[in-house]
């Protein structure tokens, strides 16, 4: 009897060695590579993917990234992940073309890929963009415009030359000056700050120094606006010089209060970690992205669904937000 007892028992154990590998094999995992770590507007997205992580009990989401601003960093860390595996990688490109390779190797391998800002990806599942970018640049433009009295000089600032959406707001914003506000002058265009305080800090006295008569900057990066902040407080040019851009309103608050920053324009980068997630899920679970779908996220809850560059689809939603120095504090992040 205790022999047959000991062997049920071995068997019993067995049975839940099984069940906990199976288990293990079928929890998934979803990365999300982020253009630079530390920056607010990363550290805000890796609320929304640890919000997804915390609602999910089989899926495990965490965010990664490179200390630096730098493409090649990230491709290694997308090489490192198709290495260990994972099941899908949700990615926010430095530069869309320079990640095309890995994300090749990723997608051969049967791993899915989620891009945000990176609409001009081939090798990915699905692209999300959180609205019709060259409508967010032209946008920004015509605030500019309206500051500047639709004259004078003014110049543009991206992250990198190789950030796609960044780019395509800035060339989207020189159209509208050029189409509608001929007495607008764009010099210098398209400054890269690397998504760097600091650099964007020290590249706009440069162009004060070369344009003592600029009057206008559109900032692309989170940070731009910053650093250009910064550099026309000092210069004592507030109320002089308009600035124009991306921004998060917690980082770019005081430059708001100051008036050094005119106006930022945003979209919540939690709810786009978050929503990069949800999306990444659906695909690994073969669920269809109908035109039209609710993505339960605002700004999500009627997406456009089209077509892709690859054999993937674009997500577009309407999440943007436009504030200044008397709303900037309705958002607390």
């Amino acid at each position: 009897m205790k022999l047959i007892a000991k062997l049920a028992g071995s068997a019993m154990i067995a049975g839940a060695m099984i069940a906990g590998a199976a288990m293990a094999q079928d929890k998934q995992s979803i990365t999300t590579v982020v253009k630079i770590t530390g920056e607010g507007w990363f550290v805000r997205m890796d609320e929304g993917v640890k919000a997804f992580d915390a609602a999910r009990e089989n899926i495990d989401a965490v965010q990664v990234g490179p200390a630096q601003a730098d493409a090649a960093q990230q491709a290694r860390i997308i090489e490192d992940l198709v290495a260990k595996g994972v099941s899908a990688i949700a990615v926010v490109p430095m530069d869309p073309s320079a990640l095309e390779g890995v994300l090749r190797r990723a997608q051969s391998r049967g791993i899915k890929v989620i891009a945000h800002e990176g609409d001009s990806i081939v090798n990915a599942d699905v692209d999300i963009e959180a609205f019709d970018n060259a409508a967010f640049g032209r946008k920004i433009n015509e605030g500019l415009a309206g500051c500047m009295g639709g004259e004078g000089k003014w110049t543009s600032f991206v992250g990198s030359l190789g950030s796609l959406t960044h780019v395509i707001w800035a060339d989207a914003g020189a159209e509208s000056a050029a189409a509608n506000h001929p007495g607008m002058e764009l010099v210098a265009a398209k400054n890269e700050s690397f998504n760097d305080a600091n650099k964007a800090y020290e590249k706009a006295k440069e162009i004060l120094r070369a344009y003592p008569d600029i009057k206008g900057f559109q900032g692309s990066s989170a940070i731009d606006v910053i650093g250009i902040g910064r550099a026309v407080e000092e210069a004592g040019l507030i109320g002089k010089v308009c600035v124009y851009g991306l921004g998060l309103p917690k980082d770019t608050g005081p430059y708001l209060e100051s008036g050094a920053v005119n106006q930022i324009y945003f979209w919540d980068p939690k709810d786009a970690g978050f929503v990069m997630n949800v999306v990444a899920e659906k695909v690994l679970n073969g669920e269809e992205i109908a035109d039209g779908a609710d993505l339960g996220v605002p700004g999500y809850t009627a997406v456009k669904v089209s077509k892709g560059p690859g054999n993937g689809i674009i997500i577009q939603g309407q999440a943007w937000v436009e504030v200044g120095k008397d709303g900037y504090k309705d958002y607390p992040f």
